[in-house]
């Protein structure tokens, strides 16, 4: 990596750096899911339904998941592939569940995306990750986005 000047870094435009990371970033995430036969938005269903099991129906979860959608996504096909799949099951009430499969395929999912997160994170001490997302949330709050949490 060529080093530069304090002077020339600060003149760099943000949002060219944000959307090269970001695409760089999700890019590999995806590699790494599609090798699953996953998408994001299939990972963001398991990884919901995992984290609230019973809670969740397709309408409410299709809704707060397509404000982290960048990629126009039919929400109702990817839970009917899980479904397909066998790695969703739905109750006649509606809440979604994942099975004994699903969660093994879960379990391998996240093993690609922490494989990921360990190679973003060569060379950055937890410190100086936690400035960059604070600076990165304080840019966002400034012009009025959502800085919380996910």
């Amino acid at each position: 990596m060529k080093t530069y000047t304090e002077r020339q870094l600060a003149a760099q435009p943000v949002g060219y750096w944000t959307g090269e990371a970001y695409r760089t970033i999700v890019a590999r995430i995806r590699a790494g899911l599609a090798e699953e036969r996953l998408t994001q938005p299939h990972w963001w269903i398991l990884n919901h339904v995992s984290g609230r099991p019973g809670h969740w129906r397709r309408a409410p979860l299709a809704a707060w998941l397509v404000t982290f959608d960048d990629q126009d996504t039919d929400f109702p096909a990817v839970l009917d592939d899980l479904v397909a799949r066998g790695w969703l099951t739905e109750a006649e009430s509606g809440e979604l569940t994942l099975t004994d499969q699903g969660e093994a395929g879960r379990a391998r999912a996240r093993e690609r995306t922490a494989a990921t997160t360990r190679l973003i994170h060569q060379g950055i001490d937890t410190a100086e990750y936690v400035a960059a997302l604070q600076v990165l949330r304080r840019m966002i709050d400034n012009l009025g986005g959502r800085s919380d949490l996910p």
